[in-house]
Formats: C-alpha cells, sequence, structure tokens
C-alpha cells in the first residue's frame, strides 16, 4: 500500500551534489518539485557534530542521503546524529541511503585478533533508528545479513551495460571483461553475461600484504578491448597493473568499470599516466573537483537509479526490478543510445 505521506530527502555532507541530483530526478520522475529538507550540519571547535533540522518531520518517510567516504568517520557520525535528529522529532519511517558504504572490506576476520569492523558500523546503524538501508553495490554481499532491518543492494552493472552498449557501439564482438582478481569473478561474470562478452581472469599473487609479486592473466586477451570491472579502486596501483599486463598479453585497448571510486593518495595520477585508455566511475562518492586534469576518468550517474529506487520503497512496489537493464532503459532516457 503506497504511503500516505510524501517522500523526504535530507542529506548530510558527504556528496550533497549526488543528493541534489537525486530530488531533481525525483521531480522528474513524479512531475513535481522535490527538495531537500532545510537543515544545517555544523562544528563545534573540538569538531563535535551538530545537526539541526528547520522542518517539520513529524510522521514523515525520511530518506538520508550520506555515503560514509572519506572522510568515513566524520561522514558515519553525520549519519548517525542525522538519524538520531529525525527520530527524536518522530519520523514515522527512516531510510538510510549510503550509496558508498565504508567500512565494507573488514567484512570477515582475516586474522587472528581483528574487528569485524562492518558489523560494528551495521549495529551502530541500527540502534540510532534506521528502519531501512539503500546502498550499492555492497563490498561483500552477506553484509546484508550484518542487519536486522531490510537492506536494498542496488547494482551499477546495469548502469554499465547501458553505458558500455552506446560507447562500444558496432565493437561488442571485440570487447572481453576481465576480473582482476579471484574473487571478483561473480561480479564481472555478471556484466559479461549483460552485455554478451567472454570472461577473463587476472590472477594475483602476493608475497606479503599490499604488495603484488605477480600476476598471470587466465583467458586469450589477444586482439581484444578488455574492461576491467570491480567494485572499489582504492590508490589505483593493482588496477594499473592488471591494466599493463592485459596489454603486454595482446589485448588492443583496456578500459575499467570500478563502482566506487576511492582514488586514495596517487590513483588520480596513476591512472591519468596508466596504458588505461579510460576509467570510469560512478557519482557514488563526491569527486569535487579532483578529477580535472584526468582525461581518462569518466563519472556515470547513478541518481536516476536512487531516485527511482527511493521511489519504490516509498510506494511499497518492487526494488529488484532495477537490477535489469532494460528496466533502466526508460530511466536513463536521454544519457544513452542502444544499439
Amino acid at each position: 500500500m503506497p504511503a500516505i505521506t510524501e517522500p523526504k530527502l535530507i542529506s548530510g555532507n558527504a556528496n550533497l551534489a549526488l543528493a541534489k541530483s537525486i530530488a531533481r530526478r525525483m521531480s522528474v520522475h513524479r512531475g513535481m518539485s522535490v527538495g531537500l529538507v532545510d537543515a544545517r550540519i555544523e562544528r563545534f571547535n573540538d569538531q563535535e557534530i551538530f545537526v539541526e533540522v528547520f522542518e517539520n518531520v513529524r510522521g514523515e518517510d525520511m530518506y538520508v542521503i550520506q555515503p560514509t567516504s572519506n572522510p568515513a568517520n566524520d561522514n558515519l557520525m553525520e549519519l548517525l546524529i542525522m538519524v538520531d535528529a529525525l527520530r527524536r522529532s518522530s519520523a514515522a519511517r527512516i531510510t538510510a541511503v549510503i550509496p558508498y558504504f565504508g567500512y565494507a572490506r573488514q567484512d570477515r576476520r582475516a586474522k587472528a585478533r581483528t574487528p569485524i569492523s562492518a558489523k560494528l558500523v551495521a549495529n551502530l546503524i541500527e540502534t540510532a533508528g534506521v528502519d531501512r538501508i539503500l546502498t550499492l553495490d555492497l563490498h561483500a554481499a552477506q553484509i546484508q545479513g550484518f542487519f536486522d532491518i531490510p537492506v536494498d543492494n542496488l547494482y551499477a552493472s546495469p548502469v554499465f551495460a547501458l553505458d558500455i552498449e552506446h560507447h562500444f557501439r558496432g565493437q561488442m564482438d571485440e570487447l572481453m571483461v576481465v576480473s582482476p582478481d579471484v574473487g571478483g569473478v561473480a561480479r564481472a561474470r555478471e556484466l559479461a553475461k549483460r552485455i554478451g562478452a567472454p570472461l577473463s581472469i587476472v590472477d594475483k599473487r602476493r608475497e606479503k600484504a599490499g604488495e603484488v609479486a605477480g600476476m598471470t592473466v587466465i583467458g586469450d586477451v589477444s586482439g581484444k578491448k578488455c574492461i576491467i570491472v570491480d567494485d572499489i579502486c582504492d590508490t589505483a596501483g593493482t588496477l594499473c597493473k592488471a591494466a599493463e599486463v592485459l596489454m603486454e598479453n595482446g589485448a588492443t585497448e583496456v578500459h575499467s568499470y570500478i563502482t566506487h571510486g576511492v582514488l586514495s593518495g596517487p590513483a588520480i595520477e596513476r591512472v591519468k599516466n596508466s596504458v588505461m585508455k579510460s576509467l570510469v566511475i560512478t557519482d557514488s562518492i563526491d569527486q569535487g573537483e579532483k578529477l580535472k586534469g584526468a582525461p581518462n576518468i569518466r563519472v556515470v550517474p547513478t541518481a536516476p537509479m536512487f531516485a527511482q529506487a527511493i521511489l519504490n520503497i516509498w510506494n511499497g512496489t518492487s526494488v529488484s526490478s532495477l537490477f535489469e537493464t532494460e528496466t533502466l532503459v526508460p530511466i536513463y532516457e536521454g544519457m544513452y543510445q542502444r544499439g
């Protein structure tokens, strides 16, 4: 049954540009203006975070848009404090829209006496008063099970498929999808299936943590335009090395489609100077002015998908329908041509 109240959006400071884009897209979808709830988020001199909401939210269906990207701890605390402010203001339902879920890489105990920080963050979010999570390409799907509330995990691959079909029109037979490691095979296979391309794997061998000793390409990439697929690009060292290995094995071009552009430290400079023809990321993390001067890095929008997902949650209709490329075609109408 559709909700009686209107969906209301509020945003933290982590990715205000994406929040505004989602509001604009919801306005387009609904034919009526949707804006962000007026609020202020500021810091005291000792960096304590303070939130004040200037509009009445009693009984409202609230959507808090806040990725927990760098600085992860500040953005996480902003999210928790915003949720607490809304809960204490009697909001009827609070959905945390977390385009990039920080701490997701700490989803298991890889060695003795280490935390499972992703579970801790899940506990914090639930305790703050969130009723539902909407996120994008969790690093590990099992993180959904860390929550005892509903979690909708959207996928970037349908959007990537549209982008690939648009930019490689007439060249689809030349494409090869590549997983940069064995652990990402399922994600790469999913995109390969969507675009009808074969699959290859770059197998990494590490002698110690953080250092790649060698790489082996599994599959014949000679004469192919390779598309590396992954969920996170952090320092881009492994990604750029994988691109080099693919070119050494006969690939004609290398492109990368990565959901979350963390792009820490020397990442942008590495990508700019690499053999990669393009790195495509989503806007799940706000890049600000960082990408100026990096012509081979391109950003694809997620706002149309998030806007539709929020409306589907509000209406009580299917969110999983957005997992299909065909469902996104009308949502992304005018942005991509297929053929």
